[in-house]
């Protein structure tokens, strides 16, 4: 089952965002949040919805294969399960879900927060040496592998870069892309110029892949 013990908090602060590709940057002030210290395992998955979906099933490892909207559902099941508000209500078309104002629950992190975690403090490309943190194509033998086994940044969280890219809660560019949301981190199949901290990718919320899994925040107020 999930532990919330295996949360983090992590601290207020600001974060400077930039997308590449549109040359657009904003800044975003953060509450302090609490983060899963490593991505949802697939027997955390399987204990909260009953389901093996991954392509490579181990308990340890990063849930894969699953869909933004999976994660969602996740995320609802679990703040149930914990006697919490649920984090979203899913659009009648079940193409996406907004987040419910005042949820106590769990929830996608923000982009904003996924990448001030990642970074927790630090400006450069990785918060350390790529393969002391993360498993990418250069040390993965070829697929995910158990969460928590690389150094954890320097708020203790562990596979931010590497194992598996992680949904994020926003659309990517409605205006252009429509419902696509973003995900984040890199993946056991990338190299070691896709695990970086500002690196961003975009997909429907129906995608699921095999180097695709997420984490989940909770707020603290």
């Amino acid at each position: 089952m999930f532990d919330p013990s295996e949360m983090m908090v992590v601290p207020g602060g600001t974060i400077a965002m930039r997308d590449d590709r549109t040359g657009r940057a904003w800044v975003v002030e953060l509450p302090s949040f609490a983060i899963g210290c490593h991505p949802v395992t697939q027997a955390q998955y399987a204990a909260v919805t009953g389901l093996w979906p991954s392509v490579r099933v181990s308990g340890q490892c990063p849930a894969e294969n699953v869909s933004w909207l999976d994660a969602v559902r996740f995320c609802n099941l679990l703040s149930d399960s914990a006697g919490l508000r649920a984090g979203y209500e899913l659009d009648d078309d079940g193409m996406g879900a907004s987040r419910i104002a005042g949820s106590n629950g769990y929830r996608l992190p923000t982009e904003a927060e996924w990448e001030y975690a990642c970074r927790a403090g630090t400006n450069g490309p990785r918060y350390g040496d790529i393969d002391e943190i993360a498993w990418y194509r250069e040390n993965s033998g070829g697929g995910p592998q158990a969460v928590g086994q690389k150094q954890p940044n320097s708020w203790g969280l562990h596979d931010m870069l590497g194992n598996v890219w992680e949904w994020c809660e926003d659309q990517y560019d409605p205006e252009v892309y429509g419902p696509y949301r973003v995900f984040r981190g890199g993946g056991w199949s990338d190299t070691e110029r896709g695990c970086l901290a500002t690196n961003r990718r975009r997909s429907h919320p129906t995608f699921a892949i095999d180097d695709l899994g997420f984490r989940v925040v909770r707020p603290l107020a």
